[in-house]
């Protein structure tokens, strides 16, 4: 009797456990894996930023137009001497190869995204685009001099992998100059040559374009590492770039350089919403390079920066061209050690005829200079004139 009773019990137990054991995972949240499984890295964030970001933030900092070829483009409000792109700020190797390091709270924009333009009318302008670069510039070189131009828009369509000409040569107010001991220095500007040596020094430089994509990275590989440490006479460091999560100035520091660099996306329908009309950027524009200054009178304290920034170009101009002089002279100097007799006779006639021909063009440079020079100062004369008047 006992044992007839205990046969229910053993049948309820074993039906209990049962229920027990089958208790399933809900369907949204599988049962863990008894193996460890691999885990996929997590995607890149979206971009919460599109080309509208451009549209809003350098509204305060210049102008918006639409031009017949290129739709909205800007135009910055800059009013400093002889302002050109890629001039105010100073040049680092990060591991994105050539990376410009703009002065400008806005530069993080239009020296990274984008190409510049520029007309007679309009003076510089900047066509937006959604790509990043380090600089979208190319490069110029030689054994005295390093040079870099904006690479203008459309000059280069649809390419994939690597960038290495232009189709078409830069006119010689493009290039912007310096000597290659002063390629690093911070304030770069300082010791940019007078335009009126560029005609000269395109012909005495090579050009070298070297912009590649290496996945989605754009690498500014431009001029050697090893060539612009020999013109430099210094050791090239290369510094991590590091991106910062706000918009503003570029903060160049030991071993890094911190930098706004957000990823954005093309937005077709998207537009400024100041658009002024081309006519009156063209009047807002100043035809000389006195810039602000031709605008009114000029302050005292205006009028003195100004003779010491012709005191300075002067400086750089004489300066250039006596390291020239002295280049050519001691080349001549090395080759006479090598020869002998007649030929050191026809070697030396030659190299009389090249140092006359340079000292000519020198000349030539100076006047230009110094006809600009004259012009700018007269109009800041009669400016002064009209508001005694």
């Amino acid at each position: 009797m006992k044992e007839k009773s205990m046969i229910p019990l053993f049948f309820f137990l074993l039906f209990a456990a049962s229920c027990v054991i089958y208790v399933p995972y809900p369907v949204e949240e599988p049962p863990p894996s008894q193996e460890e499984t691999y885990k996929e890295p997590p995607p890149e964030p979206i971009s919460r930023y599109d080309t509208s970001f451009f549209y809003e933030y350098l509204s305060s900092h210049g102008r918006w137009f639409s031009h017949p070829s290129y739709g909205y483009v800007w135009t910055p409000r800059v009013h400093l001497y002889k302002w050109r792109p890629y001039t105010y700020g100073r040049w680092t190797w990060t591991d994105y190869g050539w990376t410009w390091a703009s002065h400008f709270e806005w530069g993080w924009a239009p020296f990274h995204y984008g190409r510049w333009g520029w007309t007679q009318s309009l003076g510089w302008f900047w066509v937006p685009e959604n790509r990043w670069g380090p600089a979208w510039v190319t490069w110029r070189k030689s054994n005295l001099y390093v040079g870099w131009a904006p690479i203008p828009p459309g000059a280069v369509r649809g390419w994939s992998v690597r960038i290495q000409s232009l189709p078409y040569s830069l006119d010689h107010s493009y290039w912007i100059f310096v000597e290659g001991s002063y390629f690093f220095e911070p304030r770069l500007n300082r010791y940019i040559l007078p335009v009126e040596r560029n005609q000269n020094l395109v012909k005495f430089t090579v050009r070298k374009t070297d912009i590649i994509r290496q996945g989605n990275r754009v690498i500014n590989k431009g001029i050697d590492v090893n060539v612009l440490e020999r013109i430099t006479q210094r050791k090239i460091t290369k510094h991590k770039l590091q991106k910062t999560s706000d918009p503003g100035g570029t903060k160049v520091k030991v071993d890094k350089v911190e930098l706004f660099k957000p990823k954005v996306k093309e937005n077709e329908t998207a537009a400024p919403k100041n658009v002024i009309r081309k006519k009156e950027v063209e009047k807002e524009i100043p035809q000389s390079p006195v810039g602000r200054l031709e605008k009114r009178a000029p302050s005292e304290k205006e009028e003195k920066i100004l003779g010491e920034i012709h005191k300075r170009q002067m400086k750089l101009l004489e300066r250039s061209q006596e390291k020239e002089l002295e280049r050519l002279k001691k080349e001549w100097q090395e080759k006479k050690e090598e020869l002998k007799g007649e030929e050191k006779k026809e070697i030396g006639k030659k190299y009389k005829k090249e140092l006359e021909k340079l000292k000519k063009l020198h000349q030539n440079e100076k006047e230009k200079l110094k006809e600009r020079l004259q012009k700018e100062e007269k109009k800041l004369e009669k400016k002064k004139v009209k508001k005694k008047d």
